[in-house]
């Protein structure tokens, strides 16, 4: 007994994370065959500090992560700066293509909840000023607007 209660615990602390995409048809595809929102999420994972907490104080919570799993199809559009972290040129074409559309200011963080035809339903500018339970809240309430 003490054996399998050991193996769940050990278990439980390697949880899957979460998929984010990087190609907004296949979020739209799986959106649309999954009854789901789009979150999409510009940062710059490697320079944009507020990126960076939103990323570790958010999206890795376990709030989050629920939510996410069972709501949410995860888009990224990512621009990184440090040389090794570089994307290749069609990547960086999809994340210019998102941005030019949907975020033609360059704001990072920018987070958008959309539906699966990419009509914005929400917009966070910066890092949220709140905690995950109330970010999770925030975007429960917007998609039941939908």
């Amino acid at each position: 007994m003490k054996l399998l209660m050991g193996f769940f615990l050990v278990f439980s602390m390697y949880t899957v994370p979460l998929l984010w995409l990087t190609d907004f048809d296949q979020a739209s595809a799986e959106a649309t065959k999954s009854n789901k929102m789009i979150l999409l999420n510009f940062s710059g994972s490697d320079w944009c500090g507020p990126c960076i907490r939103m990323e570790k104080e958010i999206f890795e919570s376990a709030v989050f992560d629920d939510y996410a799993q069972k709501n949410l199809v995860l888009l990224r559009a990512d621009f990184p700066r440090m040389k090794k972290n570089q994307l290749s040129e069609a990547q960086v074409k999809k994340n210019e293509a998102l941005a030019n559309k949907y975020d033609s200011q360059g704001k990072f963080p920018y987070t958008i909840l959309m539906n699966a035809k990419g009509e914005v339903v929400k917009e966070w500018e910066g890092l949220p000023q709140v905690n995950p339970a109330v970010f999770v809240a925030e975007i429960n309430k917007a998609s039941s607007v939908r």
